[in-house]
């Protein structure tokens, strides 16, 4: 919401410096994104001027000289080379010095022979409306002929102004308008509050009546809470004055005629959208609310055909479409030049059906913006007294009696209980009563006393927002200040909600990262199907999104790999091609195990959805990640694997295994001790990583679910036994093709409860093992909790261990 701060101050002007407004207005929960200035650079050498004479320039058809009183001593003379530029008219005059829009200063020069001191001016060259042709009859900018010569032109338009980029929430539609953020602003700093400007009103004339003109239906109720109408006549469509199309500009709206602007600055003054129809275009004289015939086609004001279908609502007349419902109207009742008859349409819409429309049609404007937030059908006809107003005295119109106004369910205001004690059990701290009526008063509620409490009627623009006693809560301490309340631990010992065993290991194994110096990247869950076929997934199924917000977000992703590749890439461009990254996130498919419920929207299919855990690494690493120089290879990502699930405490073994966007030979599975396969570790297939730009990299994913249901519970802890340990090493010859793995397995098999530890220590291969065979060193901890062990003991230990060697191919060297 842009929101220029002169508009602003004229309705609420606390004394404070831009910075300490919008600072203020963010400790209530309206932050500004930025502030900008627009306009013209020099407002001290803009003026009002009076045309004193006009003369012919002695060599130039087209110039005038001008005689211009500009509040100096002497009139000023300026040549001009507008066609209706004329003694006694008001201007805005440009002195030399002056900074025009475009960035050039303004002198003093000699055109034609003549001196000219400076410029009268048009609207384009103060920023204001279209760009205009100085030969056409647009010509100069006319102002009120009240004004006083000298008059500093800033005092009467806004040529330069700051605007407030303002981020509203979604709860609060009351600040898309200039008054309502003024009303936020008066609450937070107990400024004084200009009268709303919606509550007067035009006085109506004539002995006809607004029925006399048109009707109203509202076919579905459903899509429509209100559609209210007003009927002007002898209104004269033309440029807007000034003062309407600068403070238009200003707030980032382009000027388009009298008519149409009025609807915008009601919309922006107040936050309701508005429509104008030309009256004699309303076929039959009817206006019709319903919801679209599948396949039903308008023109909309953009000038595009639209074709809609049973979920969109429209506004008809008699013969067909004439306005999207709360989105855009139709080119067939458009306000034109010719318009005498306008019919002033302001109604309320249901605002999820708003937002699902203009999803659907891939349409959004300033009026679905507001819209789908949901406003409050009070708000129809507060938009309609002003928008009276302006037509009646910008127009010349005349306003007929009555107003037209279907409104089905008619809404009660809201009356909530505030509990003062309840307040101060939720703040920690009490507020003072008398600070409780103030805040709820300046934020527009009725507040009325009654036992432990108030009484608490919400005005109709909070009344989307504030539905609890909570919310009133809210309101109060967030205008109390938040940073007022104390710092307290919890009264109550017992906390309410912890991690589950599943959410403590999924921190342990991302800890365990972190410690080995990778860094965490947070991605999209959603994706393209060509990241996906760059993974060489072929045919995967996916899960397709119903509306996606574009083609490289369609789909939902099967993998972390493709998002932690999208992340090495960003820094790989920016000269940070050595990365160490993870992820611990969700990954979605299909459920193919189930068909979809009946009555699924657009067939939708069930959804498998796992939480998984992927590391990347890219680059030479030199240096870059744990102080190694080494490759990242297959090796370079299985170290912190094995760290991260040893530090969970689960057994895993690596079998050999394919997958399409890892390196054929590179790769294997990760296989926990139980037999299920949790994850794949290895090198990028050499077209994956050129995809992505790189010349390799390697990676594992993991499923941390499984993991989760894997790992033993919490640790139990055993007494360290007293007695000794007995150590020996032990050579062990197997065929080079067995694994470390599998001998280790044998090798506890045999040893049964008294081995407390066993690791690998070497490995060697030559002729004194024998072509084809390989020799590992094995170093074996022996320990009972009860005695000392005895040498017959060990012996009996090796023997078995000699034997379950024998099953898989391997024997204990001399």
């Amino acid at each position: 919401m842009r929101v220029p701060l002169s508009w602003l101050r004229s309705y609420c002007d606390p004394g404070l410096s831009t910075a300490e407004l919008v600072d203020r207005l963010a400790l209530t929960g309206t932050e500004a994104e930025r502030v900008e200035r627009v306009g013209v650079v020099t407002p001290e050498a803009y003026v009002v001027g009076k045309v004193v004479s006009v003369e012919a320039h002695p060599d130039a058809d087209r110039l005038s000289v001008c005689q211009v009183d500009d509040g100096a001593a002497h009139p000023r003379t300026i040549v001009c080379g507008a066609p209706n530029v004329d003694a006694g008219q008001t201007v805005a005059v440009a002195r030399p010095g002056a900074l025009l829009p475009d960035g050039s200063e303004l002198g003093e020069a000699t055109l034609r022979g003549v001196r000219s001191e400076g410029m009268i001016l048009a609207e384009d060259e103060l920023g204001i409306g279209e760009t205009v042709d100085r030969r056409s009859s647009d010509g100069i900018m006319l102002l009120a002929d009240d004004l006083e010569p000298g008059t500093p032109l800033i005092e009467q338009l806004e040529i330069a102004d700051e605007v407030a980029e303002l981020e509203i929430t979604p709860n609060r539609p009351d600040c898309l308008g200039v008054y309502g953020v003024a009303r936020e602003l008066h609450a937070a700093t107990g400024a004084t509050l200009a009268e709303d400007p919606t509550d007067a009103d035009a006085q109506a004339q004539g002995s006809d009546s607004a029925d006399d003109y048109c009707s109203i239906e509202i076919a579905d109720p459903v899509v429509c809470l209100r559609f209210t109408a007003r009927v002007f006549e002898d209104v004269k469509v033309g440029p807007s004055p000034p003062w309407l199309k600068a403070r238009l500009s200003v707030a980032g709206q382009r000027p388009i005629s009298n008519v149409v602007d009025i609807t915008n600055y009601v919309m922006l003054t107040c936050g309701q959208p508005l429509h104008a129809f030309d009256l004699d275009k309303v076929r039959g004289g009817r206006i019709i609310v319903r919801s679209a015939r599948d396949g039903e086609r308008m023109t909309t004001l953009d000038g595009i055909e639209r074709s809609f279908d049973s979920e969109i609502a429209l506004v008809c007349d008699a013969e067909g479409p004439s306005g999207i419902a709360g989105i855009m109207g139709g080119a067939v009742s458009e306000v034109s030049e010719q318009t005498t008859r306008v019919l002033m349409e302001v109604a309320t819409w249901v605002g999820p059906n708003i937002l699902a429309s203009s999803r659907r049609l891939g349409l959004r404007s300033e009026a679905s913006a507001r819209f789908e937030k949901q406003l409050h059908p009070d708000q129809a006809l507060a938009a309609q007294r002003l928008a009276a107003r302006l037509i009646v005295d910008l127009c010349g119109a005349r306003l007929v009696p009555g107003t037209l106004d279907a409104y089905p369910q008619p809404l009660e205001p809201r009356v909530l209980e505030l509990r003062v004690e309840r307040l101060r059990g939720l703040l920690g701290q009490a507020v003072p009563k008398t600070e409780i009526e103030a805040i709820l008063k300046r934020l527009g509620f009725g507040v009325e006393a009654v036992e432990g409490g108030y009484a608490c009627t919400v005005p109709y623009w909070r009344d989307a927002d504030v539905r609890r006693e909570v919310d009133l809560i809210e309101e109060v301490v967030r205008l109390y200040g938040l940073e007022r309340l104390p710092t307290t631990l919890p009264a109550r010992r017992r906390a309410i909600g912890r991690l589950t065993p599943g959410q403590r290991l999924r921190r342990r194994l991302e800890d365990s990262l972190r410690d080995q110096g990778f860094d965490e990247v947070i991605n999209w869950s959603f994706t393209s199907p060509a990241a996906v076929a760059a993974l060489r997934l072929g045919e995967r199924p996916l899960l397709e999104l119903a509306n996606p917000l574009s083609a490289d977000q369609s789909v939902m992703r099967p993998l972390l790999l493709g998002g932690l590749l999208d992340s090495a890439r960003h820094n790989a461009a920016r000269e940070r091609p050595d990365l160490a990254l993870f992820e611990s996130a969700h990954v979605y498919e299909p459920d193919g195990s189930l068909d979809a419920p009946r009555g699924s929207p657009g067939g939708a299919r069930p959804t498998r959805e796992r939480h998984h855990l992927a590391a990347l690494l890219t680059g030479a690493l030199a240096g870059g990640w744990r102080g190694e120089a080494r490759a990242v290879d297959y090796y370079a990502a299985k170290g912190p694997l094995e760290a991260m699930l040893e530090a969970a405490g689960v057994g895993w073994s690596a079998e050999p295994a394919e997958q399409p966007f890892l390196h054929p030979g590179r790769a294997a599975d990760v296989v926990l001790t139980s037999g299920e396969c949790a994850g794949w570790i290895g090198e990028l297939h050499p077209l994956v990583a050129q995809a992505w730009g790189f010349e390799g990299a390697s990676a594992f994913e993991l499923d941390a679910d499984l993991l989760a249901a894997a790992a033993p519970g919490a640790p139990t802890y055993r007494e360290l036994s007293s007695f000794p340990a007995v150590t020996q090493d032990i050579a062990v010859t197997v065929p080079d093709e067995l694994e470390a793995a599998a001998v280790e397995r044998a090798v506890r098999e045999g040893a049964g409860e008294l081995l407390a530890r066993l690791s690998l220590f070497d490995v060697y291969r030559g002729d004194q093992v024998g072509t084809g065979n390989k020799s590992l060193a094995l170093r074996l901890e022996f320990r009972a909790p009860d005695r000392t062990l005895t040498e017959d003991e060990i012996g009996e230990r090796r023997g078995a261990i000699a034997r379950e060697l024998e099953q898989i191919g391997g024997k204990l060297r001399g």
